[in-house]
């Protein structure tokens, strides 16, 4: 879904799950006409997770929130049904970590609907979807209204009462001397995933969660690229195998095709793959696949970077496994990721491109592990990882 779009519920039911690199804090707001609530009962969250047809549920940590509505059960003067969310940091913006909503069918959990809001900055939370009714027929629209003053800004603006935090009196003291200005300490480095950067500086490297946008000089990069992928054995003198693969998507995160060894061009060449490589020793890239984005099919909106081991060696056994993102024409190496931390297992997503609205590309380092041995076995988790 783009914003804007609608779809049509076949369900009467639905779950709308709110899911991003960090933690969310995802809520609802039931409104009439007017677009407000009746009142603070219709406030749908953590602290008041039932209203009429209307519940939430937390994910603990382990997995998304989501909202579910049955639509049978909403009041007649109901007219909408938003869905919010805001990242459970304080002070943390959606820069870098654009949420994806997944609208399902909440008896089967088949997929209805998804929606990424695109060209996120500032904003601290944000209107994502809505379920709305429509001359008696429940629709899903995507929206991805951002808000600068986080989910009370929301809360306010749809008639929710929030109570600001009584001040403590101060106490009364003496005046005290004037102590020098001390001068300010240099910002932080942003944490993993906590922004996106672009090209404008050359070469990133990027740490796991991280995203940079594929745009130089204010315009995107549409042009072939490259992907490396490379990793030495842990242990001198034992082979490891592992296989390069890329998986496209649709905008429903439909799988579209694949690139690996056995189908080394897909798209109509635009996506072409080097060739398996049985041992990974030597320097410089193991496998390489050239992405064409110019020549991509509009239907293509995300791309999945994988590595696999279907010899069943885990990736405990692997040294200096890295992607990187070249510009094909000049061998230009534009972004690094170094892979740390293996865990002991035969499948990790290792990168991901996704189309903007505004038709950029962004690449976010992955780093997710699996169990998976082939490519056919990271369909899934890399639909997931988009």
């Amino acid at each position: 879904m783009t914003p804007g779009s609608n779809i049509p519920l076949s369900a009467a039911r639905v779950t709308v799950d709110v899911a991003a690199p960090v933690r969310l804090d995802v809520s609802s707001l039931l409104l009439t006409a007017d677009g407000k609530v009746r009142s603070d009962d219709d406030f749908i969250f953590y602290n008041q997770p039932t209203g009429p047809g209307v519940t939430y549920r937390s994910g603990g940590g382990a997995g998304p929130d989501a909202i579910t509505v049955d639509t049978a059960a909403v009041p007649p003067d109901i007219e909408k049904i938003v869905v919010t969310a805001s990242p459970d940091a304080q002070g943390q913006t959606f820069q870098g970590i654009e949420p994806t909503a997944t609208i399902r069918d909440a008896a089967d959990g088949s997929v209805l609907g998804l929606f990424t809001p695109p060209q996120l900055g500032t904003e601290t939370a944000l209107v994502i979807v809505e379920i709305y009714r429509r001359n008696g027929q429940w629709k899903a629209r995507a929206v991805g209204q951002g808000y600068a003053n986080g989910l009370a800004g929301i809360a306010t603006d749809f008639g929710v009462t929030v109570e600001e935090p009584a001040a403590a009196p101060q106490p009364v003291v003496a005046p005290q001397p004037v102590a020098p200005p001390v001068p300010a300490a240099p910002p932080a480095p942003p944490a993993p995933g906590a922004g996106k950067i672009n090209l404008d500086k050359g070469r990133v490297s990027l740490q796991k969660k991280q995203t940079v946008s594929l745009v130089k000089g204010g315009q995107p990069l549409l042009s072939q690229v490259q992907m490396g992928l490379g990793w030495e054995p842990a242990f001198h003198g034992k082979d490891i195998d592992l296989d390069a693969s890329v998986i496209a998507y649709g905008p429903q995160r439909n799988a579209i095709d694949s690139c690996y060894f056995g189908k080394l061009t897909i798209l109509g060449g635009a996506v072409k793959h080097s060739g398996d490589n049985l041992t990974g020793q030597g320097g410089g890239d193991d496998e390489v696949i050239t992405v064409d984005l110019g020549r991509l099919p509009q239907e293509v909106t995300g791309l999945v970077f994988t590595v696999n081991s279907f010899s069943g060696q885990k990736f405990t056994e692997v040294a200096k496994a890295y992607c990187r993102l070249l510009d094909a024409a000049t061998g230009e190496e534009l972004v690094r990721f170094d892979l740390t931390n293996a865990e002991a297992q035969t499948g990790v997503l290792m990168a991901k491109l996704v189309r903007q609205f505004s038709g950029e590309w962004d690449m976010t380092a992955l780093g997710d592990f699996v169990k998976a041995r082939t490519v056919r076995n990271m369909v899934d988790p890399g639909a997931r990882a988009l």
